[in-house]
């Protein structure tokens, strides 16, 4: 058998698999994740045994004499190859935070180097591996057959009228990596004792009635913005009227 698929029109799938979430700290970014379906958590915040749903926490390791030892960066390899080739039942993979995530691998670069900053790895190398490992990372879980969420803090950016807008705290830089590989960014809020969802950013308009998952499609109805009202059939006059 070859490896070209067959020359005729495919049915197309327009459900969105990858995810961004934002917001201030208890504001609901987890408590969201947590609502996709079979969720598994990277955890980063030291909160791995208070999450309901399964989650494994990750860290640098350091070794007695304060030189490194495991780091995140082999940690996630291990991870990505068990979700790629261990039997489990895990329908979701959720990155709780990011922003700590891009820091921790930044300082696993600077361990195994012994230096203190990127900037101290000469003719720029320390950049060039962060920056290979962030986006293999990006990469291996896009190619998951799992739902993919980054789950980031946010900050204020204040422009020069004196207008305070959220956005996520992600490094831009980073977040281009990020969003770029993400179908739907979603801004949590709380006010008083309401929880808000909104959509700050999307790929492409999204049709209930082209989504072929029933779960997905469940939160997304619960999301203002998330899905665009489906286009209503063309109405014919008949001549003479």
């Amino acid at each position: 058998m070859g490896i070209l698929p067959p020359n005729k029109p495919q049915v197309t799938k327009d459900t969105p698999r990858n995810f961004f979430i934002y917001g201030q700290t208890m504001s609901g970014k987890s408590y969201l994740a947590e609502r996709f379906p079979n969720p598994f958590f990277l955890n980063t915040d030291g909160n791995a045994e208070a999450n309901v749903a399964p989650s494994v926490q990750l860290k640098n390791e350091r070794n007695a004499n304060g030189t490194a030892g495991k780091t995140i960066i082999e940690q996630i390899d291990e991870l990505m190859l068990a979700l790629q080739t261990e039997n489990h039942s895990f329908e979701t993979v959720v990155i709780d935070v990011i922003d700590d995530v891009a820091f921790l691998i930044e300082q696993a670069v600077c361990l195994k180097a012994g230096v203190d900053a990127l900037a101290d790895i000469p003719y720029g190398k320390g950049y060039a591996t962060f920056n290979s490992v962030f986006m293999a990372m990006v990469m291996e879980l896009k190619a998951l057959p799992l739902n993919v969420i980054y789950v980031s803090r946010a900050e204020f950016r204040t422009d020069d009228n004196g207008a305070e807008t959220e956005i996520p705290s992600l490094r831009q830089k980073y977040y281009n990596t990020v969003n770029g590989n993400c179908d739907l960014v979603i801004h949590t809020k709380k006010i008083g004792t309401k929880y808000l969802r909104s959509i700050t950013d999307k790929r492409k308009d999204y049709f209930a009635s082209k989504i072929n998952d029933p779960k997905i499609l469940q939160i997304l109805k619960a999301i203002p913005g998330a899905l665009t009202p489906e286009p209503q059939p063309k109405q014919t006059t008949k001549a003479g009227n």
